[in-house]
């Protein structure tokens, strides 16, 4: 991450998450492979990308775990909106959460860059 993170007893009142840019997602949000885009390569139709799912899952098991407060991350994706708005829905919606739990130390950018590396490998090999 490009700075030091503010930690969340440290965040001043209304700001949900540190803003400061993710270099990782910034790269990943300009690489432009929006669902949108990548679905035709394998002959989909379903204008919803099968990560959706786990995405949703996801933010509801980081709330009720006491994680990450589905209304704070709302919150939240409002102030990374900005941040985001290069890339449409839902894919902002998975880089604001990738961003969330970089700030907040749920995960760091290596292990994100790992899985994201996972993930690519996989998808390759299809």
């Amino acid at each position: 991450m490009s700075g030091e993170s503010v930690g969340i007893q440290e965040q001043t009142e209304g700001q949900y998450v540190d803003l400061r840019r993710i270099d990782l997602l910034e790269s990943i949000q300009d690489e432009d492979q929006t669902w949108a885009k990548l679905a035709p390569r394998w002959c989909v139709t379903n204008p919803e990308p099968p990560w959706k799912v786990c995405l949703d899952a996801t933010c509801d098991c980081l709330s009720a775990g006491g994680a990450l407060d589905n209304l704070e991350r709302r919150h939240a994706e409002d102030e990374l909106e900005t941040v985001y708005s290069a890339i449409p829905n839902p894919e902002r919606q998975l880089l604001t959460l990738a961003h969330i739990m970089v700030s907040r130390g749920l995960l760091t950018e290596e292990e994100l860059a790992r899985q994201i590396s996972a993930v690519r490998a996989r998808l390759e090999a299809l």
